[in-house]
């Protein structure tokens, strides 16, 4: 799965978190001091902020992204000596440019959130007192609104297409890797389906869970100072009072609860879902026989087979039914909770309607991030079962020890999996 797309998988993956917080680390500690060097000068930290384009444009961000470059550039020179790999164009510099995209799509939501303060500012100073806000002023922040939003959807659609060659360029490493083993995978329990719908759902799954990954932690890092800022307006929470940082313990406290409360409700699904496709795989597998046997495929065996399916999905469905429930309860108490906490500072009228926006947005983007898990956990499940799946599969091929539940024997088939 992995090694047919990147070279050196363990050695690959350790050396790119490695490389990438020495980046982090010395871009915090030394920065400025390098951008100094070039004459880049770094905005105060009580600084305005910028608003529209020129926030992507100017000194500090420019020099940021040739930072970025210089330190891909030479992981990936690194790489392309030490191992290389037919799909190292791709795995390397491709998966950098897909990290870049992700850091884009943060900073345009900094950019606006940059756009809430003044915009609400301005419409509350309006509506409180008319005739003190030209038509005009407002037009130039809505404006300034159209135009942060039509580069971002142009850069959206430009890094959906080359996402989309990607996750289709990972999905060919893996078919040519398992096709070059079908002599010995042919005899394999559901083959062809591993080869050609597992690769497909594995490499298109794992491109959008890792983009998530990424996105939050960079949502993290670009929201967090602004989060704990924004807490200085926030005068206490509800029961526990004022506490430092408080936006930023209430949405780390909330995250946690629904991801623990989901891992726990959700324990079960993921070998039910890998164990529905084996019993779906039985079925086809028989039906494909009866088109060219008239002795396969007879009534009495598809009843059976077809049973098996039906048993597990019914248990599926019982399954998934408390899951969602606590899912969508969750989600639904997720709306109100930042209204929640800002329930006392809003009544004592200590924030003014652009801080309020500003605020609720900011926060949504921390507990958003702290929910990764949460937010993902139907495709995590449904990743896991592929895993197993193509993990038994290439176990089968080559010999390996296969696990526990790969050896179950389910209603309909002959053996279970095995590599003879």
């Amino acid at each position: 799965m992995f090694r047919s797309f990147f070279p050196r998988p363990p050695l690959f993956f350790l050396s790119a978190l490695v490389w990438t917080a020495i980046g982090v680390a010395l871009w915090y500690s030394a920065g400025e001091s390098v951008g100094g060097w070039f004459g880049v000068t770094f905005p105060a930290e009580d600084a305005e902020p910028v608003l529209g384009l020129r926030y992507f444009v100017t000194p500090d961000f420019l020099f940021f992204y040739a930072w970025c470059a210089a330190f891909l550039a030479a992981f990936t020179l690194f790489w392309f000596r030490f191992s290389p790999h037919p799909w190292q164009w791709w795995a390397i510099p491709g998966t950098g440019l897909i990290l870049f995209s992700s850091y884009f799509g943060v900073q345009v939501a900094v950019s606006l959130n940059n756009w809430r303060g003044p915009f609400f500012d301005l419409v509350q100073k309006a509506l409180g007192t008319p005739g003190s806000v030209t038509a005009a002023e407002i037009y130039h922040l809505i404006w300034t609104f159209a135009s942060i939003a039509f580069v971002a959807v142009a850069f959206f659609v430009a890094s959906n297409f080359f996402i989309s060659h990607y996750v289709f360029r990972w999905r060919t490493a893996m078919n040519d890797y398992y096709t070059r083993e079908w002599p010995r995978a042919r005899r394999i329990e559901g083959a062809s389906q591993r080869v050609q719908e597992d690769t497909m759902r594995f490499a298109d799954i794992m491109q959008s869970l890792g983009a998530a990954f990424i996105d939050s932690v960079m949502t993290l890092f670009a929201f967090l100072p602004i989060l704990a800022a924004l807490s200085d307006n926030v005068a206490e929470l509800p029961i526990v009072g004022a506490i430092p940082n408080s936006l930023v313990w209430a949405a780390l406290f909330w995250s946690v609860f629904g991801t623990v409360l989901l891992a726990v409700v959700g324990v079960r699904l993921p070998g039910l879902n890998f164990r529905n496709q084996r019993v779906e795989a039985a079925y086809r597998k028989e039906l494909v026989y009866g088109e060219d046997d008239a002795a396969r495929a007879d009534p009495m065996t598809l009843r059976e087979l077809f049973g098996a399916v039906r048993t597990n999905y019914f248990r599926m469905y019982m399954h998934y039914a408390y899951f969602n429930a606590f899912r969508s309860f969750y989600f639904q108490a997720d709306n109100i909770f930042g209204y929640l906490i800002l329930t006392p500072t809003i009544a004592a009228g200590k924030i003014t309607f652009g801080a309020l926006q500003q605020i609720l947005t900011a926060f949504n983007q921390v507990s958003g991030s702290f929910q990764y898990l949460v937010n993902s956990w139907t495709t995590i499940i449904e990743l896991i079962s592929i895993y197993k799946r193509l993990k038994g599969f290439e176990a089968a091929f080559l010999g390996q020890t296969l696990a526990a539940i790969e050896t179950t024997v389910v209603p309909g088939e002959e053996v279970p999996l095995s590599p003879s």
